[in-house]
């Protein structure tokens, strides 16, 4: 059901500006929990809070349709971020590896190509920089370069079969960092689009319980309803 409500609010959310968009600041799942008993409990107030000016359709019927979207946009982001997490860890474990057979290569390479000035300064440019990132380039390159130089390679009984493995292993690695750089930067479009539908949800929260505790300023037992018993 959360599905699609979510699906029944993207538009909405996708429209609202960037710059309104607010994270939970409270545990979400408290949060839903606090929606979905302030639905139940404004019922029997829904005439006076009608009469206080709420718009019942737009925030107070929506309320159910607001909190499944927010559940499932929160869904979709703890299961990419799990999957960012868990890619972030396996490149921690692979990564020490891949710097290693990048060390290698240029180093057979380097000899391969010792009596060749103009191949020689091609190891050396590939060889310039750092970074995770360039890392990765770095293999790819050293497999274009030694497919197409391989006589050199042969003379010092170099496996060619490592020049396929490397172009592989790099196209593997380029795909794993880019997940793991999601984990670390954080602004994937599913914690948007969360973020998104938390906000939409806050809206309606904010202006049932702004009504409701005015109405029942006076009306201790009412009014407890209206107010967050997590904050």
């Amino acid at each position: 059901m959360s599905k699609e409500q979510y699906d029944a609010k993207v538009a909405v959310l996708e429209a609202i500006t960037a710059e309104t968009v607010k994270a939970p600041t409270i545990p979400t799942d408290v949060y839903f929990q606090e929606a979905e008993d302030l639905f139940v409990w404004i019922q029997q107030d829904q005439e006076a809070l009608v009469a206080k000016g709420l718009d019942w359709d737009t925030y107070a019927a929506d309320l159910p349709i607001r909190t499944g979207a927010s559940r499932h946009a929160q869904s979709v982001w703890m299961s990419e971020r799990y999957t960012q997490e868990e890619a972030a860890k396996e490149w921690n474990q692979v990564s020490p590896d891949a710097y290693a057979l990048r060390n290698d290569l240029l180093a057979d390479f380097r000899f391969a190509y010792r009596k060749r000035e103009d191949l020689l300064s091609r190891v050396r440019a590939i060889a310039d920089g750092s970074g995770d990132a360039d890392m990765i380039q770095d293999l790819s390159d050293l497999g274009v370069l030694g497919k197409a130089n391989t006589a050199e390679l042969i003379d010092i009984n170099f496996d060619l079969a490592q020049l396929d493995t490397v172009a592989i292993r790099a196209n593997e690695l380029a795909d794993l960092r880019a997940k793991a750089n999601g984990a670390s930067l954080d602004n994937t479009k599913a914690k948007d689009m969360r973020d998104r539908a938390f906000t939409h949800l806050k809206e309606a929260m904010d202006e049932i319980r702004a009504t409701g505790k005015y109405v029942f300023r006076k009306d201790t037992e009412r009014y407890k309803g209206y107010i967050s018993r997590y904050k």
